[in-house]
């Protein structure tokens, strides 16, 4: 019966995305869904985009091995993300009206600021994609108890969610999106107080966890511990803001006040939610203790799921796993779709001057579809966790595309020399640190954050005159 219904879910929903894709008549319709998207369906889809496999899964296991401080990066640094890109950054990009974030790198810094940032976008898409795909194959081999062999439900999970991106782009994300956030919010919230019952309460579960040191936040005031704790919540606060995902979602917006306050909205639902799957895999440790103990140490991103099959009825079940299914598909459409249209208008475009609309809007298409392909060939061959593999993702747009967004938009003397100096050492620093000393009391990526700010405040000052970018 889980099974069957998962089919179902499956096929319905598609079958939604390609209903929406009906409306793609162009590149802005397929990038930005025609930027007129209403206030409920632009939060929906920041909620239901960030709402992922990490979120359901690979955050709860993380909190059960290391606790609240292990998750500093996600839900905290996430949400924190898109509360500030709605107060900072929303209103000035939207009215830019660009097609993609990696147009205002163009316009601010030049042609080989542009190439060189999106690259970097395009690379930090491969661990978050490829935890979705991960997560998909999962789950089709949990509920299939063993039949689907993970690989081959990450290909079907892959296949599946590339049918409606490919063809419906913005248009199919957006209202698949808004679906699907209506299923996680009560589903979670069912599977939450089907558990509730075999607790004694949601207090009782708390209260455990409490006792048990689990809720310890802060870090152990040592300078190594200082500033791990800080590059964590830096990789996903600031890694995350200049992503394609979070301006699609900007300017696919009807109004401006609508990209500022459903950022907003979003990022505060989301760090609400996110709490409801760190208490349902708690509950396993009171529910079903022997549980946690065998998977804890050895893949702990399956407690939650085997908890649900062996301890609630067959209705919860699917209702977690419909909420799952949701989450999981509503983030891997909109992240195979951001890297696919950057690249597509950033890189490609620029070889091509005379390219038609129609042209480019094929040529994304296809970016798409070897996108996909790719990722789930990375996914495969990966051994990274869920949590790890989307933490790492924002490691490179930190260090190589923050700092460029964030003192273009507001700082006057930022300039082209600026700009590429800021993602040279931000980068070079980084991958030197990475390579020399991984595991140093200084993390490499925050070492790369700094090079970048030093980059771009040596290039902004060379000169008294303002340099100008070359398109």
């Amino acid at each position: 019966m889980l099974l069957w219904f998962v089919i179902i879910y499956w096929v319905i929903s598609i079958g939604i995305g390609l209903w929406a894709a009906l409306r793609v008549k162009n590149t802005a319709d397929f990038a930005a869904a025609g930027h007129s998207l209403p206030m409920p369906i632009v939060t929906a889809t920041v909620f239901a985009t960030w709402f992922g496999s990490e979120t359901v899964l690979g955050i709860p296991a993380t909190f059960l091995k290391e606790g609240l401080g292990g998750i500093v990066a996600d839900p905290f640094g996430s949400s924190l993300c898109l509360i500030l890109v709605g107060l900072f950054f929303a209103r000035h990009l939207y009215n830019r009206k660009m097609l993609t974030i990696g147009d205002f790198f163009r316009e601010k810094y030049g042609r080989t600021v542009e190439v060189l940032v999106t690259l970097c976008i395009v690379v930090s898409y491969l661990g978050w994609v490829a935890a979705q795909i991960k997560a998909l194959g999962l789950v089709f081999n949990v509920v299939s108890d063993g039949w689907i062999s993970q690989d081959l439900g990450m290909i079907i999970g892959a296949g599946s969610v590339l049918i409606y991106t490919l063809f419906g782009g913005m248009w199919s994300v957006a209202i698949t999106d808004f679906i699907q956030m209506i299923i996680i919010v009560i589903g979670m919230l069912y599977i939450g107080g089907e558990l509730a019952s075999q607790t004694g309460g949601v207090a009782v579960v708390v209260n455990h966890a409490m006792d048990h040191g689990m809720f310890n936040f802060w870090p152990d005031w040592n300078l190594a511990s200082v500033l791990g704790f800080t590059a964590a919540l830096c990789t996903m606060m600031l890694g995350s803001i200049p992503q394609q995902d979070v301006f699609q979602r900007i300017t696919s917006s009807k109004n401006v006040n609508i990209a500022v306050r459903a950022a907003i909205l979003g990022g505060i639902l989301y760090f609400i939610f996110a709490f409801v799957p760190l208490y349902l895999a708690y509950s396993a440790t009171l529910i079903n203790p022997e549980l946690v103990k065998q998977y804890l140490h050895t893949d702990s991103q399956l407690i939650l799921p085997k908890l649900i099959l062996a301890n609630a009825p067959l209705f919860a079940q699917i209702m977690f796993f419909g909420a799952l299914l949701s989450a999981i598909k509503s983030c891997a459409s909109a992240t195979l779709l951001a890297p696919s249209v950057t690249f597509a208008e950033n890189i490609v475009r620029g070889f091509y001057k005379n390219l038609s609309d129609q042209h480019l809007l094929k040529i994304m298409r296809i970016t798409v579809l070897c996108f996909t392909v790719f990722v789930t060939f990375f996914a495969m061959n990966s051994q990274l966790s869920i949590f790890k593999m989307v933490e790492s993702a924002y490691k490179v747009t930190l260090v190589a595309a923050f700092v460029p967004l964030a003192f273009g938009v507001y700082w006057s003397r930022a300039n082209s020399l600026g700009g590429l100096l800021a993602v040279v050492l931000g980068l070079g620093t980084w991958i030197i640190c990475e390579v020399v000393v991984p595991d140093g009391v200084m993390p490499p990526q925050l070492a790369g954050l700094l090079a970048s700010i030093t980059g771009m405040l040596v290039g902004g000052l060379v000169s008294n005159k303002q340099l100008r970018p070359t398109a």
